[in-house]
């Protein structure tokens, strides 16, 4: 693939960092006095790999391994007023290997934030902490604080533009420990309300790791196209998705004797079949292609997965 340019170059004690919190905060026209509603699910399946690989750490095994997936989370969201409203969310997710079970990992996740509607735009401030273990292991901790900005241009142009802080920490792998600045900017077309619409968006991020070969500027585009179906006991929903990202790395890696650079090109389709109000059937696949000049980075990878999702 040949390489498209855009310029010059997850912790502590497992339960306190197992509790990450997310608070993301939604903005609701029409409700008009404090409202607390609460709802979960909970998923469990199976995920196929062709190439079992730690994207961190730049590894990938070369070998093929299923995994049992298990998923939950929490909602709990609540109406301020008629502008302001606040949701806190925790998460769970874990894949066991059959065979690579060194390379199971479990992440848990928390956050915080807050939107407002200013007049036609709304503005929001998110808090978001993730850790993630693997194989029982403590192996990465992340934090990020994103201010937002978004609201409709026309009956079916809906644009969102934020600015993101990160700062992510790896045990036994000091180097690799970074803080992050970018900024972040989606635009949807609603084609036919939220039964089809499509998505593409734009990152850009400066990442500044404790070692200067980990320094890296990237720049990512994405194209989503959801289509909405009544299907099954409600609407089902089919996915399917493109995204390619440029990395370029500031400083000379030793191993290579010159400065890395990364093409990452991901294509993806996924389908959710609503069985009952509360079952939810959720199939998925993705082709990675990575390309790099660092030997252990290039690789790609081929993931397919199936999970019975219970909401409540």
């Amino acid at each position: 693939m040949s390489r498209m340019r855009f310029g010059h170059h997850l912790p502590k004690h497992y339960f306190v960092t197992a509790v990450p919190l997310c608070l993301t905060l939604v903005f609701n026209p029409e409700v008009g006095q404090a409202e607390t509603t609460v709802h979960g699910s909970l998923s469990i399946g199976f995920e196929h790999d062709t190439n079992v690989a730690v994207d961190e750490l730049d590894r990938s095994s070369n070998l093929s391994d299923v995994g049992r997936l298990y998923d939950g989370n929490l909602r709990i969201s609540h109406d301020f007023n008629d502008s302001v409203s606040g949701k806190i969310s925790y998460d769970f997710s874990a894949i066991d290997y059959a065979e690579f079970d060194r390379l199971s990992r479990q992440t848990q996740s928390l956050g915080a934030g807050l939107n407002a509607d200013l007049g036609g735009v709304k503005a929001g401030l998110n808090y978001f902490f993730t850790n993630t273990r693997l194989d029982n292991n403590n192996f990465l901790t992340y934090h990020r604080l994103s201010p937002s900005i978004s609201g409709f241009a026309s009956k079916r142009w809906f644009f969102r533009g934020a600015w993101v802080y990160g700062d992510k920490t790896l045990e036994r792998r000091p180097g690799r420990d970074a803080v992050t600045h970018g900024l972040e900017t989606d635009a949807y077309y609603f084609w036919r309300g939220l039964r089809r619409y499509f998505n593409i968006g734009y990152a850009f991020r400066h990442e500044n790791s404790r070692a200067d070969r980990f320094d890296f500027e990237g720049h990512l585009i994405k194209l989503r196209a959801v289509q909405r179906f009544d299907i099954g006991a409600g609407l089902s929903t089919l996915e399917a998705g493109i995204r390619y990202e440029e990395r370029d790395y500031q400083s000379v890696t030793p191993s290579i004797g010159e400065p890395r650079y990364d093409d990452r090109l991901k294509i993806s389709i996924s389908f959710d079949y609503q069985m009952t109000k509360q079952i939810n059937w959720h199939f998925y696949a993705n082709y990675s292609d990575y390309q790099s000049n660092l030997p252990s980075a290039d690789y790609d990878q081929t993931v397919v997965g199936s999970a019975l999702e219970f909401s409540f």
